[in-house]
């Protein structure tokens, strides 16, 4: 009997490897949340419990330069993951599309989604205080299990419907930016910080 594992779905989970640039990077992240009227406005004005520039800010890495070296270093991580999906880009590299900044106060979480228009998206984890919240990715198929069974508690990652992955500081979390996600409450006590992007 053969059991093949079938269109798998990569998840790309390894420190920044610049402990001195996430320093430096909360700081810019603060930064922002203090200053940025306009992302602060729009964050109040579609109920995100916190602060994102998401919509208010397109030009981070022109900005400020801390952001500038954090594209450098995500850019390698990005083309080792886009290596290990075995894309083809014809010779080409994938390019930062977007990014932004999120700062998550206690009790705040951001719904299920996909990031359309883009090849791989991620999250860089700034600040991670205990309790704030896992990512949860969701089997694509779902909505075609129809009268399927759930899965055992100590079922494989591979096998089951949700799954949590839980960031450290510094993390990088890479996906293929069709898989839809959601950030689960922030249940600390203090806010969590990180910086999210595209890649087309």
């Amino acid at each position: 009997m053969t059991i093949r594992s079938l269109f798998a779905t990569r998840f790309y989970d390894a420190p920044l490897g610049d402990e001195a640039l996430i320093e430096e990077l909360d700081d810019a992240c603060r930064e922002l949340a203090q200053e940025d009227r306009a992302g602060r406005a729009w964050s109040k004005d579609h109920g995100y419990r916190g602060y994102t520039s998401y919509a208010s800010l397109n030009d981070l890495p022109l900005r400020d330069p801390r952001f500038g070296d954090l594209v450098r270093v995500l850019n390698k991580h990005v083309a080792a993951f886009a290596k290990a999906c075995a894309f083809d880009l014809g010779g080409r590299k994938l390019k930062l599309d977007s990014i932004w900044v999120n700062v998550l106060k206690p009790g705040g979480t951001h719904s299920g989604h996909i990031h359309p228009h883009s090849i791989v998206s991620g999250t860089l984890y700034i600040a991670v205080p205990p309790g704030s919240g896992s990512l949860k990715l969701e089997d694509p198929r779902l909505p075609m299990m129809m009268a399927a069974p759930s899965r055992l508690p100590d079922a494989p990652d591979d096998l089951t419907t949700f799954v949590y992955a839980e960031p450290d500081v510094g993390s990088v979390f890479l996906w293929e930016s069709w898989l839809r996600h959601e950030v689960t409450p922030n249940a600390a006590k203090a806010e969590r910080i990180s910086i999210s992007f595209n890649y087309r």
